[in-house]
């Protein structure tokens, strides 16, 4: 069975923003792929004190995982250095941008992009089976 990585921004976000997209993903994908979800490790409001704690975990996830699932919708530093580091790892990475024209990096670093997260279930289904 193939893991995907729940890669998107944490810092800063309501519990609503930073949850309820993965909570989405898993209750669609529960019998396709296993998560790793880095909300495990919620260190919201903590971050200074848990910089390298943060960082080795998200990284040791995308090395742990088959398929990045990454919400760009609204951008944050940290998804954007887990997408660089997973393409250079030539992982595949299925990314939700609701742009029209989304910056080149992305595009460059991103297997596909889709417009929707109903789309990215889709996409990951297929490349799952």
């Amino acid at each position: 069975m193939k893991t995907v990585y729940l890669c998107g921004g944490i810092n800063g976000l309501s519990d609503e923003d930073a949850t309820d997209w993965r909570e989405a993903a898993k209750a669609e994908l529960f019998n396709t792929v296993e998560f790793l979800d880095p909300m495990r490790r919620d260190y919201r409001g903590r971050e200074m004190e848990c910089v390298d704690e943060i960082v080795d975990g998200d990284l040791v996830d995308v090395i742990n995982s088959d398929i990045i699932l990454v919400n760009a919708v609204r951008p944050s530093w940290g998804t954007a250095m887990e997408c660089f580091f997973a393409a250079s790892m030539g992982k595949t990475i299925v990314t939700v941008c609701q742009k029209d024209s989304p910056s080149p990096w992305l595009v460059r670093h991103s297997t596909v992009i889709v417009k929707s997260f109903a789309e990215a279930f889709n996409k990951i289904e297929e490349l799952a089976a």
